[in-house]
């Protein structure tokens, strides 16, 4: 599993409104990374506990 991802560090982004901006990428990478977990998450949960 790939670790969450960290928003853009201060003066990443110019604020010039660039197509695929700095963000865009946090947030897609962000999405990814919820929708990793909450398939791990639902996994883990359809798994016989063992005893």
């Amino acid at each position: 599993m790939k670790e969450k991802p960290l928003p853009p560090g201060d003066y990443e982004c110019c604020e010039s409104g660039c197509d695929r901006c700095v963000w865009d990428i946090y947030r897609e990478d962000l999405q990814e990374w919820e929708q990793q977990q909450k398939a791990q998450d639902s996994k883990a949960e359809s798994q016989p506990v063992a005893q």
